[in-house]
């Protein structure tokens, strides 16, 4: 063996013990991994030139699906160290607040917003961010219902996300526990409202439905409230098995292919990927927070990441995504609502799933 030989074959050892170990870690390839999906989502936003509103009647905001991706990418890039997209997520947002753009606070679909200026102000400390999201957060709470929970509650399943995650952000940025209490009251009186005995939500109490999407809203809330909620909570123990007693129903539901359906208990009906993002979030988070069993649920988070990949196209745009969608009382109206693609209710949690499948909390 000659002198160059050697160092040749040693280097080449190396280099394939390095690829061995470092893709042994993971059950994703390159092609379908986390950061290379959020990476897509990340730049499929920001290439989009105007913000996604809503507009209803007397509210009016930057729509909260648009809030949620944004939320989800702020967080995707702070993990990764990508201080480029970090300034372009902030120059897309901070033009909303120098451009004065109406948000009226007066709904949970535009208060929920909030939760991305706080974002933005834990990874640039820029105040005008943290005002903004300050003030969204405590008009929720301006005026209460007799139970002590904010007037904006619908009794819809969504709000578990469009009330809890706002407050939870709250508490993460000023450590005000008054925040955390906010948020653990209301889910309780959620999960006394609306779960059934077979873990699933009716999406409100007149739809009698397990809506696909809207259960994604209260698991990812749940999660997002158990991974601040301390254990000596006066909540913590109602939402805990709340949240476990959904997670366990969800394995009953998962299809072989690791999706989950527009109507969760309803074989007729089609495979939805909003949903099936979230409960791979609302998941993940409960086995590497030590919520739930590795031994159980691993498995579901990681078929359901794979299936959802092959949901996504070159331009990072998820397909199947169930379109807004409000409550009814007919079964019917949730088979048939139409599936899009690249829609942000979509885009959004497939960015936190990327997020929490890299993430070591």
């Amino acid at each position: 063996m000659n002198k160059l030989t050697f160092p040749l074959i040693l280097s080449l050892l190396l280099c394939i013990s390095c690829r061995k170990t470092t893709s042994d870690n993971y059950f994703w390839s390159a092609e379908n991994s986390p950061e290379k999906i959020g990476k897509l989502v990340t730049d499929n936003l920001l290439q989009r030139p105007d913000y996604m509103m809503y507009n209803s009647g007397n509210t009016l905001g930057i729509h909260y699906a648009e809030a949620c991706t944004g939320f989800g990418i702020t967080r995707f890039a702070a993990l990764l160290g990508d201080t480029i997209t970090l300034k372009r997520i902030s120059d897309r947002y901070i033009k909303s607040i120098s451009e004065s753009l109406v948000n009226t606070a007066n709904h949970v679909d535009v208060n929920v917003y909030g939760i991305l200026p706080f974002e933005l102000y834990k990874q640039t400390h820029e105040k005008v961010f943290l005002d903004e999201a300050l003030y969204l957060a405590n008009s929720q709470w301006d005026s209460l219902l007799p139970n002590g929970i904010c007037s904006q509650a619908r009794y819809w399943v969504d709000d578990i996300w469009m009330i809890v995650s706002l407050q939870v952000q709250a508490y993460r940025i000023t450590g005000d526990t008054n925040y955390l209490e906010r948020a653990a009251l209301v889910t309780e009186i959620y999960l006394k409202k609306l779960q059934q005995p077979n873990g699933l939500f009716y999406h409100g109490e007149e739809a009698p439905f397990f809506w696909g999407r809207g259960n994604g809203w209260a698991a990812a809330g749940m999660a997002e409230l158990l991974s601040e909620l301390p254990e000596n909570n006066v909540h913590y123990l109602a939402i805990s098995e709340g949240y476990r007693m959904m997670m366990l129903s969800l394995l009953n539901y998962q299809t072989k292919e690791g999706m989950w359906r527009q109507l969760i208990d309803n074989e007729n009906s089609w495979p939805e990927t909003s949903s099936t993002a979230m409960f791979g979030y609302a998941i993940t988070i409960g086995v590497k927070k030590g919520l739930l069993d590795e031994k159980v649920f691993t498995k579901a988070y990681q078929k359901a990441w794979l299936a959802l990949a092959g949901y996504v196209n070159a331009e990072g745009k998820l397909a199947d995504i169930c379109v807004g969608t409000g409550k009814s009382k007919d079964k019917e109206y949730y088979l048939n609502r139409p599936k899009v693609t690249g829609d942000l209710h979509g885009q959004a949690p497939l960015v936190w799933f990327a997020f929490s499948l890299l993430n070591n909390y």
